[in-house]
């Protein structure tokens, strides 16, 4: 099992999270991002920088992806691919996509789309506060606990 991060619009906080657990269990984590950025120095830890563009960087973890690998998205799109290509996809504020409620992610995203699309202002998400981290860090732990012993 490996750990694919969708790292352009990854919080600071949730990478580096991200970054102790992989070095707590040796999973191996890559952080895939159209930007250059640091990570630290480890045996562990990986950075792919893609191409700019639409999707490139989603297109990229999804080629890679193999069956049983976890994604750390926001992006509902990637996490209906990873999903059906037998991934787990968990967002930065703990939740965890399943096939079961990907679609109603998907519906919702779409629906919203709409509205922005028809002059309506729905806001964005609000930042992410101690609670989330703290929610995040616990279900990363569960998942790893459950599946990075089977790797």
């Amino acid at each position: 099992m490996k750990i694919w991060v969708d790292a352009d619009a990854c919080p600071v906080v949730i990478k580096d999270i991200l970054f102790k657990a992989a070095e707590r269990t040796g999973v191996e984590l890559t952080l895939v991002a159209n930007q250059p950025m640091r990570i630290p120095r480890s045996r562990c830890i990986k950075f792919i920088q893609v191409g700019s563009g639409l999707d490139v960087a989603d297109n990229e973890i999804v080629k890679r992806l193999s069956i049983g690998d976890l994604v750390i998205t926001a992006d509902i799109p990637l996490a209906a691919e990873v999903v059906e290509k037998g991934g787990y996809a968990l967002n930065p504020r703990g939740e965890l996509y399943t096939v079961e409620t990907i679609r109603d992610r998907l519906s919702v995203r779409d629906f919203m789309d709409s509205l922005r699309s028809g002059g309506i202002d729905t806001g964005g998400p609000p930042a992410l506060s101690q609670r989330d981290r703290q929610f995040f860090a616990n279900h990363l732990d569960k998942f790893l606990t459950k599946y990075a012993s089977h790797a």
